[in-house]
């Protein structure tokens, strides 16, 4: 199939033109929506994206192939998010096999494919993180609890929800799986009086987290090192994992949650923070390669059997669905605005790359149906109360409250 039927089976709503190579003129959609321009620069992008639009067209913006003549690549995002639906499904023998060959190659994740996976994304530079996130540097969905929330209260809500979740009372001990730079962990320990071991495997983080426990003269209660997860040992009253679950790689899950079981004590309660499909499906191809190598966003479907297989109870099921595409929004405005500083940190490709990385993780949550899951899990049906307004009490407790580690 050329590239022109490509497109008009893909982008049949907003309005879109493309210039090809040789000159002429390619009208898309319907028309409604700010008109955008773009230019395909030469005949073998042209082939690349033909070949391979999930892939071709973010490397054709991210190194020249594709240049936006009018309008923005805010609009363009836009776009390519009204379409998504128009994406054709392949049920054929060789999709199936793509599939099998990503599960189980890509998303192997061992021990040193993990620390390479991590080390692409988590190892950036400081610097550039530092320049679009909250002053915490959470990495992850923020919980809206009114919508004129800035990002800051929102981060901060959202980590007392999940405080709130998992019943941390002072004295508690807590296992963090993948602690990002540390805020969440030091947030346990100063509102709810936890002692927490938090782990990663992005030395970048590890560095400012422990930093930020030495700063704050908490290093013996948050204590932070550089861990795989499978080789955690001891027992906890509390399991925690906030977007970290979506590196495990589906080879993986049963092995991490029987290790979820194994670190949590009997009367115990987990909590498993990550981004979820309404149904099985592929990483896509851009991410995959750019952004987020060995990464997979599951359906439920595909976490629950392994949760039931590991002996573990779930006890709350709660379903974010706009809150992360808010949050990216933040992200992006935010990045928009510092954006020559990070061209100087890196480069216009990389800018280009992390808008579009960017633009495309909003559109995920806003028209392509993803969400954020939050599972709270436990050994014993008694181990939370039997109804949910123990959580908001919580909330504006630790809101209230004045930081109890000392």
């Amino acid at each position: 199939m050329g590239l022109q039927d490509v497109l008009r089976n893909l982008v049949r709503e907003g309005d879109l033109t493309i210039k090809l190579p040789g000159g002429s003129e390619l009208r898309l959609g319907n028309g409604a929506g700010p008109p955008l321009v773009a230019r395909i620069t030469s005949a073998s992008w042209a082939a690349r994206i033909a070949a391979k639009p999930g892939l071709g067209v973010g490397e054709a913006y991210m190194d020249g192939g594709l240049v936006l003549e009018q309008g923005d690549i805010d609009d363009f995002i836009d776009l390519i998010g009204a379409n998504a639906k128009n994406k054709p499904r392949s049920r054929g023998l060789l999709s199936r096999v793509r599939r099998w060959m990503k599960r189980t190659v890509r998303e192997a994740n061992d021990r040193a494919a993990a620390h390479r996976n991590v080390a692409h994304h988590y190892d950036l530079s400081y610097d550039l993180y530092r320049r679009f996130l909250d002053e915490d540097m959470q990495y992850s969905c923020a919980y809206f609890e009114r919508p004129d929330m800035t990002l800051e209260e929102a981060q901060v809500a959202k980590k007392r929800h999940i405080a709130a979740k998992l019943c941390v009372e002072p004295g508690m001990s807590v296992v963090e799986i993948g602690c990002g730079w540390g805020g969440m962990a030091l947030q346990l320990v100063e509102e709810a009086g936890a002692e927490v071991d938090a782990i990663t495997l992005s030395i970048e983080q590890l560095k400012i987290a422990q930093a930020r426990a030495e700063a704050k003269g908490l290093a013996h209660k948050a204590r932070f090192s550089l861990t795989d997860y499978r080789d955690l040992k001891g027992t906890y009253d509390r399991v925690l994992s906030v977007a970290m679950f979506e590196a495990v790689g589906r080879p993986n899950y049963q092995e991490y949650f029987d290790g979820v079981a194994r670190l949590m004590k009997d009367d115990g309660v987990g909590l498993v923070h990550s981004i979820g499909r309404p149904e099985t499906g592929v990483t896509n191809a851009w991410i995959d390669k750019y952004i987020f190598p060995g990464g997979y966003s599951p359906a439920l479907s595909e976490v629950l059997p392994a949760i039931e297989r590991a002996g573990l109870i779930v006890t709350d099921v709660e379903i974010l669905r706009l809150h992360y595409a808010e949050t990216i929004r933040h992200w992006r405005e935010r990045f928009r605005k510092v954006r020559p500083e990070i061209a100087e940190l890196y480069d216009e490709r990389f800018c280009r790359m992390w808008e579009f990385y960017l633009g495309i993780a909003e559109q995920s949550f806003r028209a392509r149906r993803q969400f954020i899951f939050q599972i709270q899990l436990a050994k014993r049906v008694d181990a939370v109360p039997i109804t949910r307004d123990y959580i908001g009490e919580a909330e504006r407790a630790f809101a209230k409250a004045r930081p109890k580690a000392a």
